[in-house]
């Protein structure tokens, strides 16, 4: 159980190898700032009540702000590498994660019509006085949370990384601590995604059912414990689906999850303005 925590030790102590027709500087900044952009979203992730560090009014958009530009990392080390492979498996990244994050941006906008707010803990909130957003909007959350995978290059979209074609893909002239940092980078925006999901659609830190024994479990275990089914999902599909091939990927993000996520903010729109059943219309 502890060889994964010895692999990842044994990284930090080996030499790192730059290749000589790399841009050195960029080659090493480019997976710190992956590493630090996916730690620095967290700062605005309420996991219980009040046990935030940065409880900002726009917390989606500082969290949809900072998922976003983890693409400039990933272009860096393509191109800083010097390499047909990496640079190929950064350009795919980089349209991949854009593409989709169109879809997540509108998912968002349908979520806060309904809550009313851009604070993360608000939404939280607004679920706990009605109901949890994954069930008027599952399908709004099952789109969002495969765009999650698109955007965190997870299987079944891991097409940047695809050793059968790209030999490891962006990273693949990386080694020892700078690989760590990626490694760890991709990871931390796994746990951040799910993080988000839940707060969006899960209840964040709230019970299920707001009665004993259920309320007698504290917060952050029941935060802890949505994240970590969707985590299994995660494994779950990696272990189930087979991969998508590039024309495949671009289709389904902009001829399927684009139409279906605008349509759902109109109709969201619609319904909250018709009905006023939102602090944002009152």
């Amino acid at each position: 159980m502890l060889q994964p925590i010895a692999d990842g030790l044994k990284l930090f102590f080996k030499e790192t190898i730059i290749p000589s027709s790399a841009n050195k500087a960029v080659f090493v900044i480019a997976p710190m700032l992956t590493f630090v952009l996916a730690l620095v979203a967290w700062a605005v992730i309420p996991v219980g009540e009040g046990l935030v560090i940065a409880n900002i009014n726009v917390g989606i958009l500082y969290l949809f702000a900072i998922s976003s530009l983890g693409v400039y990392g990933i272009l860096m080390a393509g191109w800083a590498s010097n390499s047909k492979y990496a640079l190929l498996g950064a350009i795919r990244s980089a349209a991949q994660m854009v593409s989709y994050e169109v879809s997540m941006g509108f998912i968002i906008i349908t979520v806060l019509l309904i809550a009313g707010s851009l604070n993360l803990s608000d939404i939280v909130r607004a679920q706990k006085e009605t109901m949890w957003f994954v069930i008027p909007l599952f399908p709004m959350a099952v789109i969002f949370f495969v765009s999650t995978l698109a955007e965190t290059n997870r299987h079944p979209f891991d097409l940047p990384e695809a050793e059968a074609e790209l030999v490891s893909g962006y990273n693949v002239e990386y080694s020892a601590m700078t690989f760590a940092l990626f490694f760890l980078g991709e990871y931390a925006n796994m746990i951040l995604m799910t993080g988000m999901t839940t707060i969006l659609f899960l209840g964040g830190w709230l019970p299920p059912f707001d009665i004993a024994p259920f309320n007698w479990i504290p917060g952050p275990i029941w935060f802890a414990l949505k994240m970590a089914f969707l985590l299994f999902i995660f494994l779950w599909v990696r272990a189930t689906f087979p991969r998508y091939r590039y024309d495949q990927l671009m289709r389904l993000g902009w001829k399927v999850f684009l139409p279906i996520s605008l349509a759902a903010v109109l109709i969201v729109a619609g319904i909250v303005v018709t009905f006023d059943i939102s602090p944002l219309v009152n």
